[in-house]
């Protein structure tokens, strides 16, 4: 593998001016850049924003107009997932029908330029979906060139006593969600990779045992310094103040954490900042009005990127309950700020913290968890004195290890490891 390959970057969804997996999507590809010879291949939604960046068409990406079937695909799966921000294994179901006509028309724009040797790699980063197979897989490796797939993350299990959390976010196909290892397409797909990158333990997990010895495993999810460069000043004079950052939707458990931290609240022990929108804003202030905690509760709605750093710098805490998180990043955002998170210990968030960098909280029953909170919470009113340690620590791990040039020079050394996982 030459120091620096020449990568063909497959990111259907990559966007710097969204969030979530296009912003994965983008933020690795971008970092990939740096290192490596890198032309990326995007869908045509993607194309302005590009361009806004500084990235030059056919120099530096290539935008694929796979509108004729995407569009009204997308279409499709709005009105299957019966409301805004739910039912995302529908969303990613009616994805893996639609995302095929992608690849057919990169193969067609890059077949004979990968089967000239043109490449050394190509990489699939997006979609990161586990259920959404790739044609190009099998094309690529007749070809005699390493096909390299992940990030792959999703279909965390719905832990025990959440089936009312998974009801109310119109979760019916998470049931039937492991159909899809029946498929011959996917399986084809594992076979023709030469390497795998799993975003989380769970995702390696599902991972067939004739593959894992090409499977590694590197969290979804990094943080760029240069959009979290505050830091937190861990202030304990006054009352603790928390953070909540995400959507307001019940997988994420903010009535949780307003349950569990109510008491402090009452007392003038904690405040309390919840950044975020979603179908549960009305309900969180309704609840806080019932729990008598409104004057220490402040609810931001939605704010632009630029504008939750300041807000999340001021927290001694990240406070996030979430019982179903893939990946976590903002919980890394916070980490970077030397704001401490505390976290369930489970899926994404859960491989992200340790007990030097942040609280960890046993998954359990929704009562035992918010006792959990409240226990860990009362703890720190009473004595607080050691957030600074552990807020350095998780500032010093985050700019250290979750950055995402940090996550390029991993999958590099990945790369160059794929002749010896071959011989495995």
């Amino acid at each position: 593998m030459p120091h620096r390959p020449r990568v063909l970057i497959i990111a259907e969804a990559a966007n710097p001016e969204w969030v979530s997996v296009p912003l994965v999507g983008w933020s690795l590809a971008q970092a990939m850049r740096r290192r490596a010879h890198v032309h990326v291949v995007t869908q045509t939604r993607n194309r302005d924003a590009f361009v806004r960046a500084g990235l030059v068409e056919g120099q530096d990406f290539t935008a694929i107009d796979s509108e004729a079937v995407a569009a009204p695909m997308y279409r499709l799966a709005n009105l299957l997932r019966m409301g805004s921000g739910k039912g995302w294994t529908m969303v990613t179901a009616i994805a893996s029908l639609s995302y095929p006509y992608f690849e057919r028309l990169v193969w067609k724009k890059f077949g004979a330029r990968i089967q000239a040797g043109e490449f050394d790699v190509v990489h699939r980063i997006t979609p990161l979906s586990p259920t959404i197979a790739s044609s190009l897989a099998p094309k690529v490796a007749a070809a005699k060139v390493h096909f390299v797939l992940g990030p792959l993350n999703g279909g965390v299990p719905w832990p025990k006593g959440f089936d009312s959390e998974r009801r109310r976010e119109r979760e019916w196909l998470s049931y039937v969600r492991g159909a899809y290892k029946a498929n011959p397409a996917h399986r084809k797909m594992l076979r023709s990779s030469a390497l795998i990158i799993a975003g989380s333990r769970h995702t390696a997990g599902e991972i067939p045992a004739a593959h894992q010895h090409k499977t590694v495993w590197l969290p979804e999810n990094a943080i760029d310094p240069a959009r979290f460069n505050l830091t937190a000043p861990q202030d304990l004079s006054g009352p603790l103040r928390a953070c909540f950052l995400g959507r307001l939707v019940p997988y994420k458990g903010p009535d949780m954490l307003l349950e569990a931290a109510a008491p402090l609240m009452r007392e003038g022990k904690l405040v309390l900042d919840m950044i975020g929108d979603g179908p549960m804003a009305d309900d969180l202030r309704a609840q806080a009005e019932r729990l008598q905690i409104s004057h220490a509760v402040t609810f931001h709605g939605h704010l632009p990127h630029d504008q939750v750093q300041p807000v999340l710098a001021r927290a001694n805490l990240m406070t996030f309950p979430s019982i179903r998180e893939f990946g976590g990043g903002v919980v890394l955002e916070a980490m970077a700020l030397g704001v401490v998170p505390m976290v369930v210990d489970y899926a994404g968030p859960g491989e992200l913290v340790t007990g030097e960098t942040g609280y960890l909280i046993p998954v359990g029953p929704r009562p035992r968890i918010v006792a959990a909170f409240r226990a860990a919470l009362e703890a720190l009113a009473a004595d607080p004195s050691g957030l600074p340690v552990k807020a350095q620590a998780a500032r010093r791990t985050a700019l250290a290890d979750f950055t995402w040039d940090a996550k390029a020079a991993r999958i590099l050394a990945f790369y160059a490891a794929i002749p010896d996982l071959q011989a495995a």
